[in-house]
């Protein structure tokens, strides 16, 4: 039953490609306006090849990612992927697209030592909110710093259809944003980030979250999962 329910996922999300319906390259994919270009951004990611981009802890990228329609794509089983470029303080930007019931992450200032990009960084959740068992709260759904952070309802767009998300890092300071809106935003090392990182099963992560300098991260979580759009801006 799972792996049919899989199967049409799939045959959903190419549906939507196929169409433009939220999925495929558009013109405006992958590229940077003059005033972007002016302010400082930079793409992580041509549209074209996976450049930049490797399998956590190892030299090349696992063949599961894949360029689809100007989107890098987990097509298949690959593991999560990083950038070759690590980062302390920037503006991230990339719009995402899940499969239906689908689930995967965007980590940051995720350190190479551990042998999962999550024992490091801290993620933003990309999710179906709908359909996934995640969606069923709100500090697991799509949006929210997992597990920590609780994202508010009604701002993630659909499976199948594209979302926007920003993230911020300056310093110990980390905002959210999602579609537009904030969805959280925190302070590393603050009294109440400690009490929440206690309170969680980051409890006992050595090192958890207190990266000052690290790499951009892409999940691969089981299910399929694009990203389009992706730029950075390094802040001082």
């Amino acid at each position: 039953m799972r792996a049919a329910m899989r199967g049409a996922a799939l045959i959903a999300l190419s549906s939507c490609a196929a169409a433009g319906v939220g999925g495929g390259a558009t013109p405006q994919a992958n590229t940077r306006s003059r005033a972007e270009r002016d302010a400082g951004w930079r793409l992580l990611f041509d549209g074209t090849t996976t450049a930049g981009w490797r399998s956590h802890r190892a030299d090349t990228i696992g063949a599961g990612w894949q360029v689809v329609d100007g989107a890098l794509t987990r097509m298949a089983p690959a593991g999560d992927i990083v950038t070759t470029e690590q980062f302390r303080n920037f503006e991230l930007e990339l719009d995402w697209l899940i499969a239906p019931g689908g689930n995967s992450g965007i980590f940051y200032r995720v350190a190479d030592t551990g042998d999962e990009v999550y024992l490091t960084g801290h993620e933003m959740q990309v999710l179906d909110d709908e359909r996934h068992a995640d969606g069923k709260s709100l500090l697991t759904s799509a949006g929210s710093v997992f597990a920590l952070y609780p994202a508010p309802r009604g701002i993630a767009h659909p499976a199948g259809t594209w979302n926007h998300a920003r993230i911020l890092a300056s310093g110990d300071h980390v905002e959210h944003w999602l579609n537009g809106t904030r969805v959280a935003s925190f302070d590393i090392g603050s009294p109440d980030w400690s009490a929440r990182v206690a309170a969680s099963k980051f409890a006992t992560w050595s090192g958890f979250g207190r990266m000052p300098v690290g790499r951009i991260a892409l999940q691969d979580h089981g299910d399929r999962v694009a990203f389009r759009n992706i730029k950075v801006r390094v802040l001082p």
